[in-house]
């Protein structure tokens, strides 16, 4: 599947389903897909009654939660539907800076970065690591928080 194919299906109705079948806790919080291009990825997260935390601020799985498919998607778009490969999260780091309320941004802009790492991915058997960062602003542009997935991809030559 070409990487424009991807993304139409990714920004249409299709994500619905995919977060209903796949993630659904995503789906029942709200995580919506804004954009996703050659640069990077866009999710939202709109501050409501269930992702909440006792402080009436978002819980920080759910940011979390949503920052993560930021930077799975971009994963997804770079790698072709054809190839079997796997994906592991090895770690998260994250630093929050201020409450999160209203509707939260979550950036990940590496997108060459992520052309170039699945390029080696697919080369070595042995697979590949990367961190990508993400930023999470509020409605005013403020930095709410900070995150750094690792994540390990390896392809899968021997199942295709």
């Amino acid at each position: 599947m070409s990487k424009q194919a991807f993304r139409k299906k990714a920004t249409g109705s299709f994500f619905w389903l995919f977060l209903l079948q796949k993630l659904p806790l995503a789906f029942l919080a709200g995580v919506k897909l804004k954009e996703i291009d050659n640069n990077g990825s866009i999710t939202t997260l709109r501050h409501r009654w269930i992702n909440q935390n006792p402080f009436r601020s978002m819980y920080f799985a759910a940011m979390q939660m949503a920052a993560e498919l930021s930077t799975g998607l971009l994963l997804f778009q770079y790698i072709n539907r054809d190839t079997r490969f796997s994906m592991l999260l090895l770690n998260v780091r994250a630093s929050y800076h201020k409450k999160a309320i209203g509707n939260i941004t979550f950036s990940c802009e590496e997108g060459s970065r992520v052309d170039t790492f699945v390029k080696d991915m697919l080369a070595n058997p042995a697979g590949e690591t990367i961190e990508l960062e993400v930023k999470a602003k509020n409605e005013s542009g403020d930095l709410v928080a900070d995150f750094v997935f690792v994540w390990s991809c390896k392809s899968n030559k021997a199942q295709n």
